[in-house]
């Protein structure tokens, strides 16, 4: 009898283990963004700290369907810091956009236009730009890629060029994480 409740346990311990494992987003951007919950750590977050970071993002996905899992690092970036304890004001994200990624931040009419669907990153996007988070285009990759600043979501910016943005974000104290 015991034999015969072996592999409930089994699925009962794997099925603990599988939520223990699971990933949330929220609570600054509730729909994109998930992460682990890491539990004890031993090298402690300082949640007193201001945290500056800007994401050098210059690839795309190959389909024009996809979510750019690049762009959606700034959400789990936002996502993780706050639900350990960093409050949503000492967190401070920017993404540069060049290369690849150049129309993964097309607005949704010229997306379609070009590519014959909605950008899959436009909702991601606003909800970024909701939260603080600046959304600057390479002013080379633009002209380069022909994506102009009225094919781009409204409050998305143009820069002389990346290398421009990266370097003064920098001398503002931004930390560089190359995506």
């Amino acid at each position: 009898m015991m034999y015969n409740r072996f592999p409930i346990l089994i699925c009962a311990f794997f099925s603990l283990f599988a939520l223990s494992q699971e990933k949330k987003a929220g609570p600054i951007i509730e729909k994109y963004g998930e992460v682990f919950t890491v539990d004890a750590p031993d090298f402690k977050t300082n949640v007193n700290e201001e945290f500056k970071v800007v994401f050098d993002v210059a690839i795309g996905p190959e389909s024009h369907e996809e979510i750019n899992k690049r762009i959606e690092t700034a959400a789990r970036f936002l996502n993780m810091h706050a639900q350990n304890g960093v409050p949503a004001s000492q967190l401070k994200a920017a993404l540069i956009i060049h290369g690849t990624a150049t129309t993964n931040i097309m607005n949704n009419e010229a997306h379609e236009k070009r590519f014959g669907v909605p950008n899959p990153n436009a909702d991601l996007l606003q909800s970024l730009m909701d939260n603080g988070v600046e959304i600057i285009l390479c002013g080379q990759s633009s002209k380069s890629r022909n994506v102009p600043k009225e094919d781009l979501i409204s409050g998305e910016k143009i820069a002389l060029s990346a290398m421009t943005a990266l370097i003064q974000l920098q001398n503002d104290g931004y930390r560089l994480i190359k995506l």
